[in-house]
């Protein structure tokens, strides 16, 4: 994919890496996106920005001391955008003004968290249902932010009734950048991603768009590019999957050959992965489980019969893990490491399906 000049970075936004190629986001993913994980990810090809897991705000909150380990430990050489999730206008411009004490790109809002538990308290993705309220938070965070101020939503709650409505006030607030995920709340991750809605935004808003959901490859990156006519991509999971996803986008992007992992690659990230995020006096079986959720997705791209992941989620400990890891990825270590999903593998059964394939 060519460089088109017309993606070059708008002044308000932080450069992308490789001038006039689009933009790549690192999608925030709540117990997944720490320091330990960013730095992982930015060892093998760094996004052009990164989104911090979001902030809860409520009466009682304070920034999360974790999350803002990401911002102020940053060594990934990227900017750090701090996502909010929360609807009261007097405690989210009082944790914005904690966290401009903080190095961070701009303030984030969620309006996009499918999670039940989430969208039940009428924040994140439950906020589409109310415009009215969203037209206030984003006037009250407008006001409050200096800097970039960019919002991360679904395409509605259950339907796209309200979409058009959504997408005049981020015109409306000033919005720098806008992330749209191309599904509703309801749909979680289960249906097909709307493509065709995600360029109804480019359309009508006149901050850049970052296209998100299903961008399982730097392919597949390109060709949503092209459907949508987007400024980036933002990928959250696949990335789990496979870190040198933002490496490749940019090989994509100026047409060149991309890095091709082997499954003995793999192994180096999964233990590379293992070491950054072992915790000071955290059990070493929640340690594993906590593994095992990472490599629900990596194991996605190892063998089409899925004998890694089912191998893999029968162990308890990690002896028994890397046994594993050794036996399917050092087994065969020039392997090819497939760039796609392998059919009906699924990460999460309960609440996703396999990418659709989207004409080239």
């Amino acid at each position: 994919m060519n460089p088109d000049p017309a993606a070059a970075t708008p002044a308000r936004l932080p450069p992308g890496q490789l001038p006039g190629q689009p933009l790549t986001a690192l999608a925030p993913m709540q117990d997944v996106t720490d320091l330990a994980f960013m730095r992982v990810i930015a060892h093998y090809g760094a996004p052009d920005y990164f989104f911090t897991e979001f902030f809860r705000v409520h009466a009682q909150s304070r920034p999360e001391k974790h999350i803002l380990r990401a911002l102020d430990e940053n060594t990934t050489g990227r900017p750090i955008f701090a996502q909010l999730i929360g609807e009261d206008l007097t405690h989210l411009t009082r944790t914005v003004a904690l966290l401009l004490r903080h190095p961070i790109a701009g303030i984030d809002l969620n309006l996009g968290c499918p999670a039940p538990k989430v969208y039940k308290k009428n924040v994140g993705g439950g906020l589409l249902r109310e415009p009215a309220r969203i037209d206030e938070i984003l006037g009250a965070l407008r006001a409050a932010v200096p800097g970039r101020l960019t919002v991360k939503m679904r395409l509605g709650f259950d339907d796209t009734r309200h979409l058009d409505r959504i997408l005049d006030l981020v015109n409306r607030h000033g919005v720098d950048l806008l992330s749209v995920h191309g599904r509703t709340v309801k749909e979680m991750y289960r249906s097909e991603v709307r493509y065709d809605a995600i360029a109804h935004a480019v359309a009508r808003v006149r901050c850049p768009v970052l296209a998100n959901g299903n961008i399982t490859s730097a392919a597949r990156a390109a060709a949503v590019l092209r459907t949508t006519g987007a400024a980036g991509v933002m990928i959250g999971r696949h990335a789990i999957r496979n870190p040198w996803i933002f490496r490749q986008c940019r090989a994509q992007f100026a047409a060149a050959d991309g890095f091709r992992p082997t499954l003995a690659d793999v192994h180096e990230y999964v233990t590379r992965l293992y070491r950054e995020t072992q915790v000071p006096g955290l059990a070493e079986r929640l340690h594993v489980n906590k593994m095992k959720k990472y490599l629900n997705f990596v194991g996605q791209g190892v063998d089409p019969d899925g004998a890694f992941l089912q191998a893999m989620r029968r162990t308890e400990s990690e002896a028994a893990l890397f046994a594993v890891c050794d036996r399917h990825l050092l087994g065969a270590p020039t392997q090819a490491f497939a760039l796609e999903p392998y059919p009906g593998l699924i990460a999460r059964p309960n609440c996703e399906t396999p990418a659709p394939l989207l004409p080239a």
